[in-house]
């Protein structure tokens, strides 16, 4: 069975971190691109990074460029999603999401939500003093 399950996430003071966890299971994220998507409440989804399957390029959204850092651990079978300097308006659930293969995906479609194959059911973040 193809699962993602994503973990990591909590309430956290701006300013401080956290790492979110994509865990995979029923196939080898690998061959897969990974993204993470959030959502606020009352805001529509918004592609926040992604790593290809490729070479490892990766991607990120303007709003968290310089902050969040996105990796892989082929042997964990498991993306990461490090997460710096935060601050209020990251608060969303967060989610992390599953695509075959890189052919015609990039830089101008990787936040593109129907690109995705799988994804997983989100892990909430909130930025709060």
């Amino acid at each position: 069975q193809v699962q993602l399950v994503e973990s990591g996430g909590g309430l956290v003071q701006p300013g401080g971190s956290l790492r979110l966890s994509c865990v995979a299971s029923g196939f080898t994220l690998d061959y897969y691109a990974i993204g993470w998507f959030r959502q606020a409440p009352g805001k529509e989804r918004e592609g926040v990074s992604c790593i290809m399957s490729s070479y490892g390029s990766t991607y990120y959204a303007d709003s968290v460029k310089g902050r969040f850092t996105i990796s892989r651990d082929s042997a964990d079978n498991t993306v990461y999603l490090q997460m710096d300097s935060l601050k209020p308006e990251d608060t969303a659930l967060y989610y992390c999401a599953a695509r075959e293969g890189d052919y015609g995906f990039g830089p101008r479609n990787w936040a593109a939500g129907f690109e995705y194959d799988y994804w997983g059911q989100g892990t909430q973040v909130t930025v709060s003093s």
